[in-house]
């Protein structure tokens, strides 16, 4: 590294080198770090040059580059100045009308995520052969002093890894979980060897799960790199925007979009489609990073019983034991994951508040809360389908 270190504001991600970018923690394969696509300069990039994140939907870019005069990419943090708090899956809601009841502005805010991905991921991103601690308390303390010089309420970095939580509280942010539900690959040697660690009777209930779902004729095809063709796109959209407008009124994805990353990172991408009488009914979008398959949303024009938990649970666990994948995350929330062998995991995030006494009354709130996400993971591990004791027979 030579010449001056400084940090500046990049509106527009495409602008962003992509070999610059490549070098960074996770955004490229064949690093140190494994590598997660969404991070990846063809997924942030196709967001916004797609419209699914960009002023007009409420995620203007505000990306953290910290680089040298010479422009030689040292660190980034992706970021994003919104106008709400859609598309997060970490929710502050009820902080904003707090402040907002008080007389104070909540919005605009920033957000450091991948937008309308709850996928940890790390967000302190520095360049391989760089000092890591060092360009990671750089960005977290300049990321606080971005949301100072703007004068917003606040900013929050979502789903980080635990190894930053430390960094970001050094810079002054409060530290909050969450949980999700993730498969764990303890060396299974295929699906009826993880299943032979269940419980009889939940092994049983989840052999009868998968018969059924498939009940009718319904086949399941997996579908990667050359099969994501733009027919196939087309179909799949039409099952996320069916599903999606059920489920939250306006889906954040544009069909654009699903092009781009089709043309761009295919090979990272499976979707697990479920096909009735020769044409596709449902589907689910899945991400291959570096040692985890991220399983990210579905959607279907036709309802079949436990289909949805076949598409988006079951065979992800059969994807990942054939690659030997180390982990399923399988997005937010869902505790009816864990009937089929996902196990709760914390997650976390970070959090700065400018407003004195905003920022007392959630790091108050916090405290609380994160007990209440241990006491809540205890119990859920302690309801897991997993044999316990002496073996069993079926």
């Amino acid at each position: 590294m030579t010449g001056t270190v400084s940090i500046r504001v990049e509106q527009s991600f495409p602008a962003i080198s992509p070999e610059g970018w490549g070098r960074l923690s996770g955004a490229s394969k064949g690093q140190e770090t494994p590598y997660n696509p969404f991070l990846s300069h063809a997924f942030l990039s196709s967001l916004e040059e797609s419209g699914s994140a960009t002023r007009r939907t409420g995620w203007l870019g505000h990306h953290l580059v910290m680089e040298t005069d010479a422009g030689e990419l040292l660190g980034a943090l992706p970021c994003y100045l919104k106008s709400h708090s859609q598309g997060e899956y970490v929710f502050d809601h009820a902080w904003a009308d707090a402040f907002e009841r008080a007389g104070g502005d909540y919005y605009p805010k920033l957000q450091s995520a991948i937008p309308f991905t709850p996928a940890t991921g790390p967000r302190l991103l520095a360049a391989s052969g760089q000092d890591k601690t060092m360009v990671r308390e750089t960005l977290a303390a300049g990321y606080g002093e971005v949301a100072t010089r703007l004068g917003v309420s606040s900013a929050h970095a979502t789903f980080v890894p635990e190894d930053e939580v430390g960094v970001f509280e050094e810079a002054g942010f409060l530290h909050r979980t969450d949980q999700q539900f993730h498969f764990i690959n303890e060396g299974y040697r295929d699906h009826a060897d993880f299943l032979d660690t269940l419980a009889s009777r939940k092994r049983k209930a989840l052999k009868k799960e998968r018969r059924a779902a498939l009940e009718g004729g319904i086949e399941i095809d997996w579908l990667t790199g050359s099969d994501l063709t733009e027919e196939i796109w087309d179909q799949f959209f039409a099952f996320y925007m069916d599903t999606g407008s059920r489920k939250w009124g306006r889906p954040y994805l544009t069909r654009e979009f699903y092009s781009l990353i089709g043309e761009r990172m295919a090979d990272d991408i499976l979707l697990v489609m479920a096909k009735r009488d020769g044409r596709y009914i449902a589907g689910a979008i899945n991400f291959i990073g570096g040692d985890v398959l991220f399983g990210r949303h579905w959607g279907c024009i036709e309802d079949h019983p436990f289909l949805h938990f076949e598409v988006c649970y079951h065979q992800a666990i059969d994807f990942a034991l054939e690659k030997k994948l180390k982990r399923v995350e399988a997005g937010a929330q869902g505790e009816h994951k864990l009937a089929r062998g996902y196990v709760p995991v914390t997650t976390h995030s970070a959090h700065y508040i400018a407003h004195k006494g905003l920022r007392d009354a959630v790091a108050n709130y916090l405290v609380h809360e994160r007990q209440d996400v241990e006491h809540m993971g205890e119990i859920l591990t302690a309801h897991s389908p997993f044999k316990k004791g002496a073996p069993e027979q079926d």
